[in-house]
């Protein structure tokens, strides 16, 4: 087996990827994964997951072993994406959000800052830095997104967007939106087929582009789709400078971070080995990509000398800020209703589907 020893970096720089763990505990291998020089955090995962203690446990051990503030990720969205159960709040799918929003805005609103609010924090206090949400999809027809969208209106998900964001930032928590430019209204899944939406810009930004555009530098990050749209751009969009230079960064003035989804996905293999779609995804403006299947990385990080260019400021500025302890926290009797309304929900939600 290759080595990547020489590889290691002593400096507290973090490089471009983020890797995925095999379970409860770091294997020797992994610790010297996390040291490497092109590794800049961790997505965990249900498989990482035993218990509250558990995590709290691995996420120390985590940064213990790299010798460095590595970015701690997960998907926590609630409903069937939601990678942490037992010990946590039962967060309900964004899209019974939507279905309150229809009848009364306010009360969705107020919803959706308890929502944002509650994950974030619930996270924060086991050393997880950064959940992979909100969903800004558009809630249309998409197999894969489905109830994860707030709703098939645009408006709607700019509002509750924005106050689910506000939950996220005042438990100490970055934003991130995905799947950039939408992945919402075509029905394949990009985790298990080649995606491609037909329809030409314009109906892009007449639709699935407003929550981005809207919501512009209130997301702190971006993680773009494996989607193909082939009327305006010949790569899928996580591979496609039009995409993340011309129309993220240049017309929507876009000044946050922007990730990959996983290159280990169906989707992405269009751009042929892993290191190629590393390679593609960074040169079309990605800051950071995520390598989530553990059976990638070794192979990856022994042999890739490309993968040493550095992500520090766009990552470390998505570093988790927690306000309080658990025990703080656990004493405001306002926390314990906010997680019991959203629990509530997630109980109540089967009403709707």
């Amino acid at each position: 087996m290759n080595s990547v020893d020489s590889r290691v970096r002593t400096a507290d720089k973090l490089g471009p990827v983020l890797i995925g763990l095999a379970g409860h505990k770091i294997t020797p291998q992994e610790a010297e994964w996390l040291r490497h020089t092109a590794v800049g955090g961790v997505v965990l995962f249900t498989r990482n997951y035993r218990d509250v203690a558990q995590l709290s446990e691995l996420t120390s051990s985590i940064i213990s072993a790299a010798g460095r503030d590595l970015l701690i990720c997960v998907d926590h969205e609630g409903g069937r994406v939601q990678r942490f159960r037992e010990g946590f709040t039962r967060l309900p799918p964004l899209a019974v959000l939507g279905r309150i929003y229809a009848d009364s805005a306010d009360k969705a609103l107020d919803f959706a800052y308890r929502h944002g609010r509650v994950m974030a924090t619930e996270l924060l206090l086991c050393g997880v830095d950064l959940s992979f949400a909100p969903v800004l999809d558009i809630g249309d027809r998409s197999v894969v997104i489905g109830d994860r969208a707030f709703s098939a209106d645009a408006a709607a998900i700019i509002a509750l967007s924005k106050a689910y964001i506000g939950g996220m930032h005042d438990a100490g928590m970055c934003a991130t939106g995905k799947h950039f430019p939408g992945h919402g209204c075509v029905v394949a899944d990009s985790h298990t087929d080649d995606v491609c939406d037909p329809r030409p810009l314009a109906a892009i930004e007449e639709l699935d582009l407003k929550p981005f555009a809207a919501l512009g530098n209130e997301l702190d990050a971006v993680m773009m789709a494996h989607v193909l749209y082939p009327e305006v751009d010949s790569r899928p969009a996580g591979y496609s400078s039009y995409w993340i230079k011309t129309m993220l960064r240049s017309q929507l003035a876009y000044t946050g971070t922007v990730f990959s989804d996983d290159l280990g996905m169906y989707a992405a293999k269009v751009a042929g080995g892993l290191s190629d779609r590393v390679r593609d995804s960074l040169e079309a403006g990605c800051d950071a990509v995520l390598v989530c299947d553990p059976g990638d990385v070794q192979d990856l990080l022994a042999n890739d000398e490309a993968l040493f260019d550095n992500a520090d400021a766009a990552l470390k500025r998505l570093k988790g800020r927690p306000g309080a302890s658990r025990e703080e926290i656990e004493r405001v009797g306002e926390w314990r209703q906010w997680k019991k309304s959203i629990a509530q929900l997630e109980l109540e939600q089967s009403k709707w589907v």
